[in-house]
C-alpha cells in the first residue's frame, strides 16, 4: 500500500471517528436533557410527565442534531422508556401537529410532504444550442423533424413530487417511507432507507426493502410489524397500516453516444428516460438517432425508444422510469431523407428497416392542399453524381427510401382542365365544367339561365387559348346563334364567352339640374323623365327661384355637317308654377340623355346684406343695406343722429378690414361729393367720442402721446416730444387724423407750412439716412481746409499772373 492510500484510509478513518464522536456527543446532550426535564428516576410513567412544550422542544433537538427517528428511539429506550412511552409521545405528538395544522401555527408536521433529497444536474446552455442561436440568423439549415423537442426552454420533462405514490416505484437507498398506522392504535413513522437497502421500526429486526417496489416493501413492512401489532391490516382487527413514499432519493444515469452533451447526470428516483434526454440536449442532430435510443440497465438492454412514436402520437410507452446506474446511449442515425415542396412538414426524416416512402409522407403530416400528388421527383446520390427519378403516385406505398434522397413535391398548375367561363350580360356569369351538359356556346348560355334583357345582341367574343397560350378573340351573332338561325360553336378547355350590354357600348346617361334649386345635382337618366320630375328631385325650389323663365339645354345629337346655323346646343325654355306644375302645352315634354336644366334666380332677390354702425350714436348695430343706392350719408340717418360728444371730424370707415379715409363732416354738408361711397356688405362705420391727446412718433427724441392744447402748432408738438433727432427728415413730416386722412409738411421758397393739428391726430417725423459715417474727422477737416486754401492761393497766383501778361 502507498503512501498516499494510506493517508486516504486514515482521513477516512478521521471523519468517521469524528461524526461517530459527534452523534455520541449529541444523543448524550439529549438523553440528559430528557433526563432532566422528565425526572424519569422518581416517576413510574415518564411520557405522561411531559408537557406539549417540552415534546415539540424534544423533536426539534433531535431532528436538528442528525439523528434519525430510529436512533432517537434506540436512545429512548436504552435508558429506561419502554414501547408503551415510545407510543404515547407519538400520540401526543400527533395530537399536537393536527391541532396545530388546523389553527395554522406549526410547521413541524413533515409526514404528508415530500421532497427531493441532494442537488439534482440541471441543464445548461449548450455549445451546440449556442451554435444554434446563430444559425438562425445566418444559415438556412434543413429542419431535422424532432431536434426542436429538447431545444425549447419550456419543455423539461420534470417529475411531479406530488404525485400519489407509484406502485411500481423501485425503493433504494436513501428513500424515505412513511409508515402511517391508524384505527384503534395511532402511529406514524418516517424511516430512511440505509446504504446497506433496510429500515428499521421500534425494537423489531431490520426489514430490507432495497431493490424492490413499493408495494412489496409495504407488504414486508407490514409484516413485521404484525410482531408488535396483532392482526394488522387483517379483517376485523381495528388496526391498520399504510406505507407511502417520503422524501426520495436521487439517481445517477449515464449518458453516452450521439447526445449533444454526454456524461453523469443526478436525476431524481422519479425521472424518466425522457428527462434525462432532456438533461443532456436530446441526440445530436447533426449525427444522433432519434429513433434508436437504448436504454442499457445491467449491461442488458431493456429498452429502446423510438422518438417518433411520442412526437407524431404522444405515445410515451417508451419514457420508462430510470434506476441508479442506468445508461442511455443514442446510436448513430441510420437512413435520413428530407423531404421540400408541398408537405405539411418539410424536413428531414430518419427512416427505420421496413417503412417506405409512404410511411415517410405520413411522418411529413402528408400533402398540402395545393400539393402535385401525380408524381414526386427524387434526387439520390449515386457514388460518383446524383441521380433524378420520377416516382409515380401508385409507387409509393412500395417505395424504399435510402440515406440522402431528397423528395420534392411540387404545385399544381393554376389553371383548370374542365373550365370554360362566360361573363356580360347573362343571367349567371361565371365559371362551368366543360362536360356532357355543356359543349358549346348555345348550352353554355342556357346553363347561365339565358340573356339578359341588356343584351347586346349582335356581337359577341369567343376567347380560346391557342398552343402557344395566346388568345384567340372569336366574334359571332349571339341573337341569330339563339335563334339557331347559325350552327353552333364547340366549346373547348379554358374558353371563354363574353356577352356585351347594350350599356357597355354607350356612354353613361345622365341628366343635370342647376341653378335655384335646394340640391343641383347629375343624376342617372331615365326614361319618362320630366323636367318637374328632376325639380322634385333636386329638392323643389329655392326662395328665390324663379319658376317662370326655365330653361333646358340639349346636345345636337344629329349629324351637324350639313346645319347652316352657328347653334351648339338647343334651348326650351318653361313657365313651372311653385307647385310643379307644367303648363299644358309644355306637360308632354320629356328630358333626354346629357339634359341640363337650369333654374334662375328672381332679379331683384337677395340674401340679406348687413352693415355695421357703432359708436357715440343713437342706435348701433347691425343695420341691412335698403338698395342697391344707399350710400354713407343714408345710414347716418338711419342711426337715429349722433350722441353728445360724438368726434365726426374722427369717423372711421371701414370695407373689409381696410380703413378708408373719409371726411364724414363734409359727407352731411355735401352729400354729392365723391367721397360719399355706396355702401358694401361688412362695411363698418365708427364715430369716436372726442380725443383730447395727440401722438407724435417717429424722429424725436420722446416718441409719447399728449394732451391736445387748443392753439399748438405742429412745432409745439415736436417740441413737447423732445425736438428733432439728428437724422428726422423735417420737410416730410405729416400729420395722420383720427379718421384716416393724412396732410404733410408743405414748402414754398424759404417758407414751410405745417399742417393743422385735431385731437386725436399722430404726428409722424420720418427717419432719415444716419450721417455720423458721411462726418469728417478733425483731422480730415483741417487736411481738407488745407487742401482748399492751397487751391485758392495757386488759383489767385494764376490769376495775377495773366492779368499781368495781359
Amino acid at each position: 500500500m502507498n503512501r498516499s492510500s494510506i493517508q486516504s484510509h486514515l482521513s477516512s478513518y478521521r471523519n468517521s471517528s469524528f461524526l461517530l464522536f459527534r452523534q455520541r456527543f449529541a444523543l448524550s446532550f439529549l438523553l440528559v436533557a430528557i433526563a432532566i426535564t422528565t425526572g424519569f428516576c422518581q416517576q413510574p410513567s415518564r411520557a405522561d410527565q411531559l408537557n406539549d412544550e417540552q415534546i415539540i422542544e424534544f423533536y426539534q433537538r433531535a431532528q436538528g442534531s442528525g439523528l434519525t427517528e430510529m436512533q432517537i428511539e434506540q436512545a429512548a429506550m436504552s435508558q429506561g422508556y419502554t414501547l408503551t412511552d415510545i407510543a404515547k409521545m407519538r400520540q401526543r405528538m400527533a395530537k399536537i401537529k393536527q391541532q396545530s395544522n388546523r389553527t395554522g401555527q406549526l410547521s413541524t408536521d413533515t409526514l404528508s410532504s415530500r421532497s427531493q433529497q441532494g442537488t439534482l444536474s440541471q441543464r445548461p446552455l449548450s455549445s451546440y444550442d449556442s451554435l444554434n442561436l446563430l444559425r438562425r440568423d445566418t444559415v438556412r439549415r434543413p429542419n431535422i423533424f424532432g431536434a426542436s423537442l429538447f431545444k425549447g426552454t419550456s419543455l423539461t420533462f420534470e417529475p411531479n413530487l406530488r404525485i400519489a405514490t407509484p406502485r411500481n416505484y423501485v425503493v433504494g437507498p436513501d428513500d424515505e417511507l412513511m409508515v402511517e398506522i391508524y384505527g384503534n392504535s395511532t402511529e406514524s413513522f418516517r424511516l430512511r432507507v440505509s446504504p446497506e437497502g433496510s429500515v428499521r421500526m421500534l425494537n423489531l429486526a431490520p426489514i430490507f426493502v432495497s431493490g424492490i417496489t413499493i408495494e412489496q416493501a409495504e407488504q414486508r413492512i407490514v409484516g413485521r410489524l404484525r410482531q408488535a401489532y396483532q392482526g394488522l391490516n387483517r379483517p376485523n382487527s381495528g388496526t391498520y397500516a399504510s406505507v407511502t413514499l417520503g422524501n426520495i432519493r436521487s439517481i445517477r444515469v449515464t449518458m453516452v453516444g450521439e447526445v449533444v452533451m454526454p456524461g453523469t447526470y443526478t436525476l431524481s428516483s422519479l425521472s424518466t428516460a425522457f428527462n434525462a434526454l432532456y438533461l443532456a440536449g436530446g441526440p445530436n442532430p447533426e449525427t444522433g438517432s432519434f429513433r434508436d435510443i437504448q436504454v442499457i440497465r445491467n449491461n442488458r438492454i431493456i429498452r429502446t425508444i423510438d422518438l417518433y412514436d411520442y412526437l407524431l402520437r404522444a405515445d410515451k410507452k417508451d419514457d420508462i422510469r430510470l434506476l441508479d446506474q442506468d445508461v442511455i446511449r443514442v446510436n448513430d442515425y441510420g437512413v435520413r431523407v428530407e423531404i421540400v415542396g408541398q408537405v405539411k412538414r418539410p424536413a428531414i426524416y430518419e427512416v427505420k428497416t421496413g417503412e417506405t416512402l409512404k410511411n415517410v409522407l405520413s411522418f411529413a403530416g402528408g400533402f398540402t392542399d395545393r400539393a402535385y400528388t401525380f408524381s414526386l421527383t427524387l434526387r439520390r446520390n449515386t457514388p460518383r453524381e446524383l441521380r433524378i427519378s420520377t416516382i409515380a403516385q401508385e409507387q409509393l406505398a412500395t417505395f424504399v427510401p435510402q440515406s440522402g434522397d431528397k423528395y420534392t413535391i411540387g404545385e399544381i398548375l393554376n389553371r383548370y382542365e374542365n373550365r370554360v367561363q362566360v361573363t356580360g350580360a347573362v343571367m349567371r356569369p361565371g365559371d362551368y365544367a366543360l362536360g356532357d351538359e355543356i359543349t358549346s356556346v348555345r348550352s353554355l348560355i342556357n346553363r347561365a339561365e339565358g340573356l339578359r334583357k341588356d343584351a347586346f345582341l349582335n356581337r359577341a367574343t369567343l376567347y380560346r387559348e391557342r398552343d402557344n397560350t395566346d388568345l384567340e378573340a372569336i366574334p359571332f351573332d349571339v341573337g341569330r346563334l339563339m335563334r339557331n338561325e347559325t350552327e353552333d360553336i364547340p366549346l373547348l378547355r379554358q374558353d371563354s364567352v363574353h356577352i356585351y350590354s347594350v350599356r357597355d357600348l354607350r356612354e353613361p346617361y345622365y341628366v343635370s339640374i342647376e341653378g335655384a334649386v335646394n340640391r343641383p345635382d347629375t343624376i342617372p337618366y331615365v326614361t319618362n323623365l320630366t323636367v318637374t320630375d328632376l325639380i322634385a328631385l333636386s329638392g323643389g325650389f329655392q326662395e328665390g327661384a324663379t319658376p317662370t323663365r326655365i330653361e333646358v339645354a340639349r346636345r345636337i345629337r344629329e349629324d351637324t355637317t350639313k346645319m347652316t346655323g352657328s347653334e351648339t346646343v338647343q334651348i326650351f325654355q318653361f313657365s313651372i308654377d311653385r307647385e310643379l306644375h307644367l303648363l299644358p302645352a309644355d306637360a308632354r315634354f320629356l328630358l333626354k340623355p346629357f339634359d341640363v336644366v337650369y333654374v334662375r334666380t328672381s332679379p331683384r332677390y337677395e340674401l340679406q346684406q348687413n352693415v355695421s354702425v357703432y359708436g357715440e350714436v343713437q342706435h348701433p348695430g347691425n343695420y341691412a343695406i335698403e338698395s342697391r343706392g344707399e350710400r354713407i350719408s343714408d345710414i347716418l340717418k338711419r342711426v337715429g343722429g349722433l350722441k353728445t360728444g360724438a368726434f365726426l371730424p374722427g369717423a372711421r370707415f371701414s370695407r373689409r378690414g381696410t380703413v378708408i379715409a373719409t371726411d364724414l363732416g363734409a359727407i352731411l354738408d355735401n352729400p354729392r361729393m365723391s367721397g360719399n361711397l355706396l355702401l358694401e356688405v361688412g362695411d363698418s362705420l365708427y364715430i369716436p367720442k372726442l380725443p383730447e391727446t395727440v401722438s407724435i412718433q417717429g424722429a424725436v427724441l420722446n416718441p409719447s402721446t399728449v394732451s391736445f392744447t387748443s392753439g399748438f402748432h405742429f412745432r409745439d408738438y415736436v417740441t413737447q416730444a423732445g425736438g428733432y433727432t439728428d437724422n428726422a427728415r423735417q420737410k416730410r413730416s405729416y400729420v395722420v387724423y383720427a379718421n384716416g386722412l393724412k396732410d404733410r409738411t408743405k414748402r414754398f421758397l424759404f417758407f414751410r407750412h405745417y399742417p393743422k393739428i385735431e385731437p386725436g391726430s399722430k404726428v409722424i417725423v420720418p427717419f432719415g439716412p444716419l450721417t455720423d459715417d458721411r462726418r469728417l474727422s478733425p483731422g480730415e477737416r483741417i487736411g481738407l481746409i488745407s487742401v482748399i486754401g492751397t487751391m485758392t492761393v495757386t488759383l489767385t497766383t494764376v490769376i495775377i499772373n495773366l492779368v499781368r501778361l495781359f
